[in-house]
């Protein structure tokens, strides 16, 4: 039988400041997928708006952790300030994250959760045309 591990992983920005752009948004869109692929793990699904990140994972049978989330979220910052990809304040995050398990029965509702962020936080959405563009 082989072995399906899926998460849910969320963050938010430093003092949940509007930090996230529709630019900066593309770049976490290319940098997660890129950087889980680099800890044998796939990104699934990813939902952004001003202040926090979710992801849909989907884990290898032996991984870790704090060293997944280290990659996803410290080295995202990094890249994302070392590269002048935040025009106005730089990338940063608050401390912690939250990363859930999620079924393999729940994840076609947690892929739609992590999908329609916009409409439960629409005072925080980004604009929809960017970040269909770059799916």
């Amino acid at each position: 039988m082989p072995v399906r591990l899926y998460a849910h992983a969320s963050w938010t920005t430093f003092a949940r400041l509007p930090l996230i752009n529709d630019q900066v948004a593309a770049f976490l869109r290319r940098f997660i997928v890129a950087e889980a692929v680099r800890h044998g793990a796939r990104a699934i699904e990813m939902g952004f708006v001003q202040d926090h990140v979710h992801v849909i994972l989907e884990l290898p049978p032996a991984f870790d952790v704090p060293r997944l989330m280290q990659g996803l979220k410290g080295a995202s910052a990094r890249i994302a300030n070392r590269d002048g990809i935040s025009t106005r304040e730089s990338l940063r995050w608050a401390q912690g994250y939250d990363l859930r398990s999620v079924g393999p029965r729940q994840l076609l509702r947690a892929i739609e959760y992590v999908r329609s962020q916009a409409t439960h936080h629409p005072d925080k959405a980004l604009r929809e045309r960017v970040l269909q563009d770059t799916l």
